[in-house]
């Protein structure tokens, strides 16, 4: 058959509180036009991340109730270990309380002032956490990946030619290890191929150089490697997965996108010095190894969660919703990035305004237009995310001026997308009239997540 259908029934419904457009205007206005303070009920859509937003599975919710609280060696951590060594054949394992949380101990274990940690994309908490510690996070990501337009496979791949310029002009010695984050959520949810994972391994073996996934959409990437890239089309994501964690020495996760869990991650590595420097850390932040940051009844519903995220019907369901969402803004003449990514929909702000300059954050206004519109909410990823302000006061704008419509797993049916769609037509078609905004207040680190905005 043609039609995909979702690979599960509803059991349970949560009810949706419906407000007004002239409701939503006042709701912005006093959550000083940044969506990330307005709450949550007040969004009767909410696409603002797809992070810990998932329904969980019966399953999971089975699992739960088996979780074991004791403090040291539980059987429910005896049954995550075992999920994630299976996957990634780390036998180092550190469950945290989520991915940030594992991204802070690496950091503080791993770098120091003046070091470069090179990736295709480091995603706003792990550009923070190293950045904190006064080193550079640096991008370089494939260069098609610019182009908005562009049909290309992978085009989360990270630019190896750029790689090895970068370790030729700073040196081996100032960069602890190479990053990879699989998806590529800051360029759009785009896939990184197997052959770019291995060609990047075999480069960073020549300069002795470990590899450290962001492996939070593991499973989303397997998924596309299956579908798109030879030689693959006959494995199982299970298998996908596992060789893609043996090109590396390490890896951070959020559990709480494949891993379908609402709350949750690890840190992981077969390096025993790191190990060693993990686990200390881990116990003075987070807690006893055998739990880190988690109950037992979490680390029983991740164990679940990343099995079912490895299922091809789940994914193939997932990538549909995408899809749809896609074909429908494309057939209207909605700019967003091509091919679709794996777990949101990604509006190009910049070609949906281009009357308003990155100086005047094009993603924040259409971010805003779409909540008052129709209520839902959805999140920047530009120049007020991404964006760099240099000592000077001067603000860097990012490449991208992106909207990222992050699609919560297992939570919405097609008439949620139809009115989507519809909301995100009304506004296309008044474009025009937006205007953009200016920052009023800003703390140091992360702004996107507290500061304030100001009409223009």
């Amino acid at each position: 058959m043609k039609t995909i259908i979702e690979p599960f029934r509803i059991k349970m419904t949560e009810r949706i509180k419906l407000n007004t457009k002239e409701e939503r205007i006042e709701l912005l206005k006093k959550a000083n036009y940044n969506v990330f303070l307005l709450d949550a009920e007040e969004c009767p859509i909410d696409l603002l991340t797809d992070s810990g937003t998932g329904a969980m599975s019966s399953e999971q919710w089975a699992a739960l109730m088996l979780g074991d609280e004791s403090y040291s060696g539980s059987k429910s951590w005896k049954r995550f270990y075992k999920v994630v060594n299976e996957i990634t054949s780390m036998p180092f394992i550190y469950p945290t309380h989520q991915g940030r949380a594992a991204e802070g101990i690496m950091a503080e274990a791993l770098l120091k002032e003046g070091d470069v940690i090179p990736n295709n994309s480091h995603f706003d908490t792990t550009r923070a956490n190293i950045e904190y510690k006064k080193a550079k996070a640096i991008n370089l990501l494939y260069e098609n990946a610019y182009d908005t337009e562009s049909s290309d496979l992978f085009k989360g791949n990270i630019n190896l030619d750029a790689l090895e310029e970068l370790i030729k002009k700073e040196g081996v010695e100032k960069i602890p290890f190479c990053m990879i984050t699989l998806t590529n959520n800051t360029g759009g949810g785009q896939p990184v191929s197997m052959e770019n994972i291995r060609s990047l391994k075999s480069i960073l073996n020549k300069y002795k150089i470990p590899l450290i996934i962001d492996c939070c959409r593991f499973a989303e990437n397997s998924y596309f490697i299956k579908k798109n890239e030879k030689g693959y089309e006959n494995k199982t994501l299970m298998e996908i997965a596992q060789e893609t964690f043996s090109y590396a020495d390490g890896a951070t996760m959020s559990a709480k996108k494949d891993g379908l869990a609402n709350i949750g991650g690890f840190l992981v590595t077969r390096n025993e010095e790191w190990a060693e420097k993990f686990k200390n850390l881990l116990i003075m932040r987070e807690g006893f190894p055998t739990y880190g940051g988690l109950s037992g009844r979490d680390l029983e519903t991740i164990a679940v969660g990343l099995k079912e995220a490895l299922e091809f019907e789940y994914q193939s369901y997932r990538n549909a919703t995408m899809k749809y969402l896609a074909k429908s803004l494309e057939e209207y003449g909605i700019p967003h990035i091509k091919p679709v990514g794996g777990h949101a929909v990604f509006l190009d702000a910049k070609k949906f305004l281009p009357n308003i300059p990155s100086s005047k954050y094009p993603g924040i206004s259409l971010v805003n237009a779409i909540y008052i519109e129709g209520g839902v909410r959805t999140v920047e990823l530009g120049s007020v995310m991404f964006g760099k302000v240099l000592a000077n006061g001067e603000e860097v704008p990012s490449n991208l001026e992106l909207v990222r419509l992050a699609i919560p797993r297992r939570v919405y049916t097609q008439s949620h997308f139809d009115y989507l769609i519809e909301v995100l037509k009304v506004v296309y078609d008044n474009r025009e009239k937006l205007d953009g905004y200016k920052i009023s207040y800003q703390p140091k680190f992360l702004r996107h997540f507290t500061c304030h905005f100001e009409k223009l």
